[in-house]
């Protein structure tokens, strides 16, 4: 705590408007939006690299959250005082960070492929610039910041040598896939019937699960989505710019919508968390497998 006392003892506006801007970007939404324009525009190896990085990595980030079960620094300290309305977007346990993690995993990520020089600097200056903010705002201690850190890296280092090896192979993705969603079905599977100590919150056990059931549905419908493409679709990236831009732009627009209507009917189920996983898998079908129909149109734009 004692560095975010010091943190906490040199605030001023003008930092607090910066890092509060800062920390957006480990948004999760933002982490989605780079895993679309790359498995739309760039390289679908390197989509679905980010995505499995991204799906495993956050769920041993839950894991070790449920387990841990440490508090955030205003509850461990009721006189330390959060920027603005950080607390407010700061849910659930304290370690570790999932901005950290979100982070990283986006742009330690586009560091790791990218071979341009700016781009590699500006993503790993971002990878150090949001923990920093986790910890000025009030919401993260070093440990969960540091943790994260560590955490998402090995999943950067871990998974793009790996998926740069299997890519080409017959069944390699296959099998990776098949590996993720069996542990992410195994990852429900405990958050719902692991007899949790009785001084775990009975919200943090429902967020946690909540998670599970999502990550569980978006695994899923990837899978199938990348199935269609090795049968049926065999889509390519390449289009003019003004035309990715539209892609991007349409694809965003279509997963958006799915998860909205599929919210508008949730209340069909009788299981919220099953409704949950339906539309998670519905988004990343949709993103995945039947956008990409339309990117044989996109192609022909501008020739």
């Amino acid at each position: 705590m004692e560095v975010l006392y010091f943190l906490e003892s040199i605030r001023n506006p003008v930092l607090d408007f910066l890092m509060s801007a800062l920390t957006h970007f480990g948004e999760e939404t933002l982490f989605l939006v780079a895993v679309m324009i790359f498995l739309w525009c760039v390289n679908k190896k390197d989509g679905y690299f980010l995505l499995l990085a991204g799906i495993f990595g956050t769920q041993i980030n839950q894991l070790l959250k449920i387990t841990f079960r440490i508090e955030r620094p205003w509850v461990r300290d009721p006189e330390f005082t959060v920027v603005g309305d950080a607390k407010a977007s700061a849910g659930g346990y304290s370690f570790p960070s999932g901005h950290t993690q979100s982070a990283v995993t986006t742009f330690g990520g586009i560091a790791r492929i990218t071979k341009r020089a700016w781009l590699r600097v500006a993503g790993i200056a971002i990878c150090l610039i949001v923990p920093i903010t986790r910890m000025y705002l009030g919401v993260h201690t070093p440990a969960d910041v540091l943790t994260s850190l560590v955490l998402a890296t090995a999943m950067v280092l871990l998974f793009y040598p790996l998926m740069n090896k299997i890519w080409e192979t017959k069944n390699g993705v296959r099998y990776l896939l098949w590996a993720l969603l069996g542990w992410s079905i195994l990852h429900s599977l405990f958050m719902k019937f692991f007899p949790f100590p009785a001084d775990t919150a009975a919200a943090e056990i429902a967020g946690a699960l909540k998670n599970s059931y999502k990550l569980l549905g978006a695994t899923a419908g990837f899978y199938c989505a990348y199935e269609m493409d090795r049968k049926w679709l065999h889509f390519e990236v390449q289009a003019v710019w003004w035309a990715q831009i539209l892609k991007v732009a349409g694809g965003l627009i279509l997963t958006v919508a799915v998860q909205e209507l599929g919210y508008l009917i949730v209340g069909l189920f009788t299981d919220a968390l099953f409704g949950r996983a339906i539309i998670y898998f519905a988004m990343a079908l949709a993103a995945a497998g039947l956008w990409p129909i339309t990117f044989k149109w996109f192609a022909k734009l501008g020739k």
